[in-house]
């Protein structure tokens, strides 16, 4: 696919619903009881996967342009799939189900994609095991296929190594079935998406600080659940205003989770004229409109707390950074190794091709900015966010740029392309 430079955009636009809640609201209501009803839900790939693996353990969902509808069958009432389930290339469809597989009374089996096969999963069967789950996996149990029998669950107290979402959520799902109390403890803050669904729908569910203690409960409660505008999809959008030669770019609807605004946070201290209009909360979650605005942007340091605020934003953060006047550092991101690709790897290789200043560390990358960027035949490697970040800088480079295999947008984007070709086409 080719994307053609463009000079001036202005545009209003939403972006789909949030990936990490629209997975989440499946899963839950799932295992609810009565009838949830979900709005704006994301019709990517990754969550259609989702949606696959709770039909194959008996819920019944129905799917229409207006809403997903979900008969929950509460916590024990999934029943044992007749076949393999299969996540695709969704890391948070294989690593939640697996904590609800773990407080069920049958075997399972689970799969994905050659991409979640290289994966590592060691990060949840290991405390899903010390709670008393039968998981086997492959190549010292760190890799899928992964084998489930449910058990009798205990509560556990769990150190994360590295902060992560998808682990902290999984030990939470099973701690509902577990006796006693789980609380698990955080290097620094990831994504609560999943405390506030769940304690909305009837969990017992405390904070204190890092730390998230969960005691188990009889049943969760049906919702109508609104979602988001995926902020991580949004942040494709406000580097675009930003770096445009004459841009203004209204987002509507965007969730701003303060676990998920550090990409608003890092944008605004490159120097972006970055702004927040109508903020409201939707279903527990604070949703607003962004206005972004060309700016002159100046490079940064991004390490730190801040980095599992913007774990999926880092790759068009470095677009960013080639346009920002000076150094812009990227460190404490060795998660971005063991996504869909090596995200920075993937970046620093494709930046280069087409005339970027930037050097692969261990955990990131070095940027010098203010560099013109020539345009060029580029690789996605079949990762959804890789290739929505090189299509930005393919828009402010000087000749275009040719994207492989454009169609990985699926996953979490749909309709990306025929957002930025309609904003050039009126250019």
């Amino acid at each position: 696919m080719f994307i053609r430079p463009a000079k001036r955009i202005r545009e209003a636009l939403s972006v789909p619903g949030d990936k990490s809640i629209s997975h989440r609201s499946i899963m839950f209501s799932s295992i609810a009881t009565g009838e949830s009803k979900i709005y704006n839900f994301l019709m990517g790939e990754d969550c259609l996967s989702t949606i696959d693996c709770f039909q194959k353990l008996g819920v019944n969902i129905d799917i229409t342009e207006q809403c997903i509808t979900i008969q929950g069958v509460g916590l024990r009432g999934l029943k044992k799939p007749s076949e393999r389930l299969y996540a695709g290339n969704s890391g948070t469809t294989i690593r939640l189900i697996s904590g609800i597989l773990s407080g069920q009374n049958f075997d399972c089996e689970i799969t994905g994609d050659a991409s979640i096969q290289r994966r590592p999963m060691g990060r949840i069967v290991e405390p899903l095991r010390e709670m008393g789950a039968n998981i086997c996996g492959i190549e010292k149990e760190n890799h899928a296929p992964l084998m489930i029998s449910g058990g009798k669950l205990r509560g556990i107290h769990y150190n994360i190594p590295v902060a992560s979402a998808q682990v902290k959520s999984a030990i939470q799902l099973a701690g509902l079935y577990a006796e006693g109390i789980t609380s698990i403890q955080e290097p620094q803050k990831s994504r609560n998406h999943t405390e506030i669904m769940l304690k909305n729908m009837g969990a017992d569910i405390e904070i204190q600080g890092l730390k998230v203690i969960c005691k188990p409960v009889e049943k969760l409660f049906a919702r109508e659940i609104h979602v988001p505008g995926d902020i991580s999809s949004a942040a494709f959008f406000m580097v675009l205003g930003a770096i445009a030669k004459d841009g203004e770019i209204l987002i509507k609807d965007v969730g701003l989770n303060p676990t998920r605004t550090g990409v608003i946070d890092i944008l605004r201290k490159m120097g972006a004229d970055i702004k927040i209009i109508y903020e409201r909360s939707l279903s527990g979650e604070l949703v607003g409109d962004i206005l972004i605005k060309t700016s002159s942007l100046r490079g940064v340091e991004i390490g730190g707390e801040i980095v599992p605020r913007l774990i999926d934003e880092i790759p068009v953060l470095a677009v960013a950074a080639c346009f920002a006047e000076g150094t812009t550092v990227i460190r404490d991101a060795q998660e971005l190794k063991v996504k869909e690709s090596n995200r920075i790897k993937a970046m620093v290789t494709e930046l280069k091709k087409i005339g970027g200043d930037i050097d692969e560390t261990a955990d990131g990358m070095i940027i010098q900015g203010r560099k013109k960027l020539h345009g060029g035949q580029i690789e996605s490697y079949h990762d959804h966010r890789i290739a929505m970040a090189l299509a930005i800088a393919g828009l402010r480079s000087e000749e275009g740029v040719i994207i492989d295999n454009p169609s990985c947008v699926d996953i979490s984007f749909p309709h990306f392309f025929d957002i930025l070709h309609k904003m050039t086409d009126h250019e």
